[in-house]
């Protein structure tokens, strides 16, 4: 979601209004005609493109842990074996970081609205998340190999934590811009690795 640069298409225009509102006001808060409002089409008009709220929910997060997941692949991908365990992890840390930083709605909307999902979209984030984390865990150890992999997964659904706690941080006014963000977010990451493979 994040690496997008072109328009962004009708569908996730209505799609990111519904993080933010559902963010925002939680998923019951917020009516259909509320999120057509924001995108300016009636509320009737979204079912053109969605059965409903419910749709909407499963789309949103079924669909950014599938983005995680392709993002990382391709991320190891153009590493090819060729880069170093060090370079790798950092380029899975700099693309978790950009959906912390910009896609901080659905970070909330998953901790609070998960359990509103379906059974089988729910068991589909499950199991698109475990993969995402398996392939941090293989690069994990592949830099720290005395780190046993227990301690790996518990190291990166930390991480994980850290990096995920930027809807919590104070008003974005008052944050040291995103760059600097970003880069002190980096630093504590890698500051958590390092001290999860230390002897």
């Amino acid at each position: 979601m994040a690496t997008r640069t072109d328009a962004p298409t009708r569908r996730e225009q209505i799609l990111k209004e519904a993080a933010r509102l559902f963010a925002e006001r939680g998923f019951h808060g917020v009516g259909v005609d509320e999120i057509g409002a924001a995108v300016g089409i009636s509320g009737p008009g979204l079912y053109r493109h969605f059965a409903g709220k419910d749709a909407m929910l499963a789309e949103l997060l079924v669909g950014i842990s599938g983005s995680l997941l392709t993002g990382a692949k391709r991320r190891l991908a153009e590493a090819d074996g060729a880069a170093a365990p060090e370079a790798v992890l950092d380029s899975l840390i700099e693309g978790h970081i950009d959906f912390a930083l910009d896609d901080r709605p659905l970070i909330t909307l998953h901790d609070r609205e998960l359990d509103r999902l379906r059974d089988t979209d729910r068991k589909l984030v499950r199991q698109l998340q475990r993969q995402y984390v398996e392939l941090w865990v293989g690069v994990v150890r592949e830099l720290y190999p005395e780190l046993a992999e227990p301690a790996a997964r518990s190291a990166v659904h930390s991480v994980f934590g850290l990096l995920n706690s930027t809807p919590h941080l104070a008003r974005p006014g008052s944050l040291p811009g995103r760059a600097g963000t970003a880069e002190l977010l980096h630093r504590m990451a890698r500051g958590a690795f390092a001290a999860a493979g230390s002897p």
